[in-house]
């Protein structure tokens, strides 16, 4: 059995593959997913979504977006979704750098977009081979 695995953004169709599990960023922890699993749609964190295809182990970044598994489909929608090819690593680490150092003097207001920057830049260095 495979599980047909399909990754949109707003501006593209990142992944259109069979695999035979997926892991993503759940609002609550990371999902494995595999055939036959139960229907479900959840809130996506940024994090890493992993795939195992044919090539083997492949690796996204992704930002928040919904996950909908129903049958042996799994469909994300999430705001970004890069793969490693796509990933600027050096400015990824800027903005790593520059999200750490802002964190220092945070405001309760800006508190949550400082984060979702780091773990953006901390996601997309993870695909692309980084620390």
């Amino acid at each position: 059995m495979a599980l047909k695995l399909v990754v949109v953004t707003p501006e593209k169709k990142v992944v259109d593959t069979d695999t035979e599990q997926v892991e993503v960023p759940g609002e609550l922890g990371y999902l494995g997913i595999l055939p036959g699993h139960a229907p479900l749609i959840s809130l996506l964190k940024i994090g890493v979504l992993k795939y195992r295809a044919a090539g083997g182990e492949k690796a996204l970044a992704i930002s928040t977006g919904f996950v909908e598994v129903a049958g042996d489909a799994v469909s994300v929608l999430a705001d970004v979704a890069e793969e490693p090819g796509e990933v600027d690593v050096a400015a990824a680490e800027k903005e790593r750098a520059r999200a750490e150092e802002e964190l220092k003097t945070a405001s309760r207001e800006t508190l949550d977009a400082i984060r979702a920057r780091l773990e953006l830049a901390q996601a997309r260095i993870a695909v692309a081979g980084g620390k």
